[in-house]
């Protein structure tokens, strides 16, 4: 089983986690909608004894039977989790990874919240964010380097 790294944009919180697969979902419920800023959530579920931390996620109480992941400085959404005992799983978000290229959506969750406009978005123009000279020159006179 492949062991693969992750954690938020400030690099406060740090995690490596061991994968069964490389199947991951999209959950359109209003929860994730409102917690991820966006209208889905691309997940993986993995084995909460499988994940280890260095660095500590806060947790946000989300719902009388669920709590979400952050990073308390930079404010990267990282985990989903019911907090009923014996459940043992734990959902990572995909963003998260370091390499989040090899996984595979497997299927949709909440989908009575889904925007379906949104799902399939082949044949729209695509723009490279280093072609776009703007961005390019903030970056250059910030920090003399586009970032990774």
């Amino acid at each position: 089983m492949p062991e693969v790294t992750g954690g938020c944009m400030c690099g406060k919180v740090r995690y490596t986690a061991v994968l069964e697969d490389d199947d991951a979902y999209l959950c359109h419920c209003r929860m994730c909608q409102r917690s991820s800023g966006n209208i889905s959530l691309a997940m993986k579920s993995v084995k909460e004894s499988d994940v280890r931390w260095d660095g500590e996620p806060t947790y946000y109480q989300s719902s009388p039977f669920a709590r979400r992941g952050f990073c308390s400085s930079c404010g990267t959404s990282l985990t989903f989790e019911y907090t009923a005992q014996g459940s043992g799983h734990m959902d990572l978000i995909l963003g998260t990874f370091d390499d989040p290229s090899g996984f595979k959506p497997k299927h949709h969750f909440g989908a009575e919240s889904m925007h379906r406009a949104w799902l399939n978005t082949e044949g729209l123009p695509e723009r490279r964010s280093d072609d776009y000279q703007p961005l390019v020159d903030r970056w250059m006179k910030s920090v003399g380097k586009l970032p990774d």
